[in-house]
């Protein structure tokens, strides 16, 4: 087994991972098409989110590493996998070649799916455990909206990405359809209203909890933010799960946040 040496602020730590050029490789470069009948599949995916994660994260990462390696190199990329969870996606990335570091704060998470990686570092996203432009791409899916100060995280991501490397951040925004997760859509009605009827239907809360665990991100404020930096360039905003046609709707303010389900911002990092 292979060492990648990953740059903290404090100091190099060693992280053993397997070598994405060894014969457990097998995801090929195919490219990414944002066709019609990968958004039905992605979409009727999600009824297996609860019942069969393992089927639905899986075929979630490979989609998403497909769709990653349209805008930069993963063969030999140093990556972080902010939230990383139970790893589908740092697997996937893996198997693309890249040597990947999954970051996550809740050791719950990181072990629902079977024991964690080697490559797994306990450590929160708001304050990333790595040197400033230690890391090719600063990836994560899904997590913006779960953390209390989103637009910190995503600072943090851009400040730990080398200049002309890449960031990768997809989130749900509030107001689409599957804004408030398990409670939608009553969350239309406000969240802490849809997490009280939630409890009262199934006699637990729901494990996103309004205010708590999940929160308001936007698709307006995500644009302001990345727009506002200095230090990045804005390479491409899309609706994550949509065709290539649909693409558009993130230029209609209030559309998009309805309409746009789950957006995807690619950011390169500038040169100093």
């Amino acid at each position: 087994m292979a060492m990648v040496s990953v740059r903290t602020n404090e100091a190099y730590t060693d992280v053993p991972r397997t070598d994405g050029r060894t014969d457990g490789r097998t995801d090929g470069p195919a490219a990414h098409r944002a066709t019609l009948a990968r958004s039905v599949r992605l979409l009727s995916a999600f009824r297996h989110e609860a019942s069969d994660p393992e089927r639905f994260y899986d075929l979630l990462a490979r989609d998403t590493v497909a769709q990653l390696r349209t805008y930069t190199e993963l063969d030999g990329a140093t990556v972080v996998d902010v939230g990383t969870g139970s790893g589908f996606f740092a697997r996937a990335l893996e198997r693309a070649g890249a040597r990947c570091t999954g970051v996550d704060p809740d050791v719950g998470e990181l072990s629902a799916h079977g024991r964690p990686g080697p490559n797994t570092i306990v450590a929160s996203g708001l304050a990333l455990p790595f040197r400033t432009g230690s890391a090719d791409v600063c990836f994560s899916s899904n997590v913006l909206e779960h953390v209390p100060d989103p637009w910190r995280m995503a600072g943090e991501m851009v400040r730990v990405t080398r200049p002309d490397g890449t960031v990768y951040l997809s989130f749900t925004n509030w107001l689409s359809p599957w804004g408030g997760h398990e409670t939608s859509p009553w969350h239309y009605f406000g969240g802490h209203r849809a997490a009280r009827r939630y409890e009262r239907r199934h006699g637990r809360p729901p494990k996103n909890r309004y205010g708590r665990s999940l929160h308001s991100v936007s698709v307006a404020d995500a644009l302001a933010w990345a727009r506002g930096r200095a230090d990045v360039d804005v390479v491409d905003v899309l609706p994550r799960y949509h065709p290539g046609w649909a693409r558009a709707i993130v230029r209609v303010p209030g559309l998009r946040e309805v309409a746009t389900w789950n957006l995807v911002l690619v950011l390169r990092k500038r040169r100093a």
